[in-house]
């Protein structure tokens, strides 16, 4: 079994009566294989964030933020290849403010932005199913670069505990990377001004319900 797959989303899409291969320890064993078999098969590659239709897609979530929350001055989005980030960012093109969060153990837009062109770095941490591609992609770099207004990391602990909360308090079940956004507001990695209106993307269920009650004790009895 890889090192990184949600047990839950693996089961998910055998469900839906996919013929899917798993191998490998983390996303970029995956998509070299995936590559590798589009290129002998001749099958449609569809690439997770670093694909033209795949930033249109993400964009369209900025749409629906500015109908219905037209007074907002910022948006978070969790970063990992930045096909989310960057199609957000892409749609408001610096209207407001969108922040990407990444986690301290995968941080490929904090390096890219650093080096001036993506990167490769570490890829891993709590979110690492989601948000640990390696490096950010070619295609989003420029489009963060010049449309991402700051980038926060958060660590695994803040992700866990936004994760809890979700649910304790909201019941969403939120994979880590789909909380990572929401943990930089509640650690205070990012902190609103005075009157700031701050649209959270949430995404992402691909966790066992069941380790939410058991985490839930456990954060009962802290």
């Amino acid at each position: 079994m890889p090192r990184i797959s949600s047990p839950a989303k693996i089961r998910r899409i055998r469900e839906f009566g996919a013929d899917l291969v798993v191998g490998g320890d983390c996303y970029a064993d995956a998509l070299s294989a995936a590559e590798k078999w589009a290129a002998e098969s001749g099958s449609l590659s569809v690439h997770a964030f670093d694909q033209r239709e795949m930033l249109l897609g993400q964009g369209t979530l900025g749409l629906e933020f500015e109908e219905q929350a037209p007074t907002l001055n910022t948006v978070l989005s969790s970063v990992g290849g930045g096909g989310l980030v960057g199609g957000v960012a892409a749609w408001f093109r610096g209207k407001i403010s969108v922040v990407g969060v990444e986690p301290e153990a995968s941080p490929t837009l904090t390096r890219a932005l650093s080096a001036g062109h993506p990167v490769d770095c570490e890829a891993g941490g709590l979110a690492a199913d989601s948000l640990a591609p390696r490096r950010i992609g070619e295609a989003v770099y420029p489009i963060a670069a010049r449309y991402v207004a700051k980038v926060v990391l958060v660590s695994d602990d803040d992700i866990r505990s936004a994760q809890l909360i979700l649910w304790d308090k909201l019941r969403i079940v939120a994979e880590p990377g789909g909380a990572a956004a929401f943990a930089a507001l509640l650690s205070r990695k990012y902190q609103p001004a005075q009157g700031e209106h701050v649209g959270v993307v949430i995404s992402g269920g691909n966790t066992v319900a069941v380790d939410f009650t058991l985490q839930e004790k456990r954060y009962d009895q802290e």
